[in-house]
């Protein structure tokens, strides 16, 4: 019999943010009370640690060189993941599963990119999505494009008519997803559901969060990572963000407390499917899209290699089946789609570039995986802009690299046309933090170094990238 299958994701929710980990301290009982009964990731990843480019990955198993979706789906950017895409919905209803999707989508293109007033009302990013091949066999539909007030949410189903919320928007979607899975559970039906539940927060802006949750970490000491540093914060792309101690402390603070607030949300879910006696044939997973860096390297957002950015969380439970404790398995977005198909006994599409690791959680085989490919690409509009006029393609830029379970290496290229070509080398082990990378710009010259960047230009050659190793 198939399971069940619940995958909840958050947004910029990072690995270290979560009680169990013992890094951040942050207040989480019901993820960590589930975390012991569950599969833990300990190297789950996100292959470009940004909101639509891993979305497209988790959807389709794919890459971004072969998605197209590079960047976010936005305005100045007709970024979009194509209706013809096979995608972990579309497998999963063509397998008999009832389907739904709850929350943020932000993987089609923003409606105003083609209409300055669209009916339903959608602004800058944002995109009402009809039904149809776009929503990629999610029959049940609750969703927005990318909309970011959190404490007054809105949302579409199957008309452009947009309901508006005055909830916080994980305590309201948490509640459409409970309705959901009642009505599955409870009813007579044998076919089993799929339900997809994406949440922002913990997504700034975030003093976007209930007082209740602000109240748990009100004048309580917090100890910040020792790579924090506050003076001149900014993300990594360069957008500046108010710096300093008082701000990072307001923005630490309230991060956190959109953590403790979801872990209140996922435990009403995990309850009801005990409840309901759903757990031996349902497959939860809980995870995120990307990390938060948080002042970590003096950067704030993502987008960029370090651990903050591309580690994610990732738990994973099926009650007498998948066994309990933890992976050091690499565990990379595109793997997520055929992973859940290999499970749910569906078969993986043949577009599928990541790997069906089902068998791996099952104990029916091993794979020998050496790396994980990662990866970020210039997507601001005024980058995008500069590369085109100097007759470059900004897809060729960012950064690429490799993640092992002992080595992170790097190669920038920038995100500006000019920059000079860096190469960077941490080794996990001796330096767990990050803070003393071996930089260099030159092709490496010892024996580590040259097999890490032949190992990237396989990837390279892998995903049909255009990125030069220069």
């Amino acid at each position: 019999m198939k399971p069940n299958i619940i995958y909840i994701f958050a947004d910029q929710w990072r690995k270290q943010a979560v009680g169990f980990t013992g890094e951040d301290p942050v207040i989480t009982p019901n993820i960590d009370k589930f975390a012991q009964e569950s599969l833990v990731f300990n190297h789950a990843l996100s292959c470009t640690p940004l909101c639509s480019p891993h979305r497209a990955a988790l959807m389709t198993g794919k890459y971004p060189q072969s998605t197209g979706v590079y960047t976010n789906c936005k305005i100045g950017a007709d970024v979009m993941l194509s209706p013809d895409e096979v995608g972990v919905g579309d497998a999963l209803k063509a397998a008999g599963y009832q389907t739904g999707y709850i929350g943020k989508w932000h993987l089609d293109l923003p409606e105003q990119n083609g209409c300055p007033e669209p009916e339903s009302g959608a602004r800058e990013w944002d995109a009402y999505t009809p039904p149809g091949p776009k929503r990629h066999g999610f029959d049940f539909w609750y969703s927005y494009g990318a909309y970011d007030h959190h404490l007054k949410p809105h949302y579409w189903k199957d008309t452009p008519e947009m309901i508006q919320v005055d909830q916080w928007s994980l305590e309201h979607e948490t509640d459409v997803a409970l309705d959901f899975i009642r009505a599955k559970g409870m009813g007579k039906n044998v076919e089993p559901f799929a339900l997809f539940v994406s949440w922002n927060p913990p997504h700034s802006p975030f003093e976007l969060v209930p007082e209740r949750y602000k109240e748990l970490y009100r004048g309580r000491e917090l100890s910040l990572r020792p790579n924090v540093s506050s003076q001149q914060l900014a993300a990594h792309t360069g957008e500046p963000f108010e710096s300093g101690d008082e701000a990072l402390m307001r923005y630490t603070r309230d991060y956190f407390a959109a953590v403790s607030g979801m872990d209140e949300q996922f435990g009403r879910i995990y309850r009801e499917i005990q409840d309901l006696g759903l757990a031996e044939n349902t497959l939860i997973v809980l995870s995120s899209d990307h990390g938060e860096l948080m002042g970590s390297h003096g950067l704030m957002a993502k987008h960029s290699w370090h651990e903050e950015s591309i580690a994610i969380p990732c738990l994973m439970s099926w009650r007498g089946t998948i066994g309990q404790g933890s992976t050091d398995m690499l565990f990379n977005s595109v793997d997520i789609m055929p992973t859940l198909l290999g499970l749910a006994g569906v078969p993986v599409p043949a577009s599928v570039e990541g790997l069906d690791l089902s068998g791996d959680l099952l104990g029916t085989s091993h794979s020998d995986i050496s790396s994980a490919f990662i990866c970020a690409f210039p997507g601001r509009k005024d980058a995008i802009e500069l590369f085109a006029s100097a007759g470059l393609d900004n897809r060729r830029f960012g950064w690429r690299g490799i993640r092992t379970n002992k080595y992170t290496y790097v190669v920038h290229k920038g995100y500006a046309p000019g920059a000079e070509v860096q190469r960077l080398f941490y080794e996990h082990e001796m330096d767990p933090y990050q803070l003393n990378p071996v930089v260099f710009s030159e092709r490496p010259q010892t024996e580590l170094l040259m097999s890490l960047e032949e190992e990237l230009r396989s990837w390279l050659d892998r995903t049909n990238d255009k990125f030069e190793l220069t």
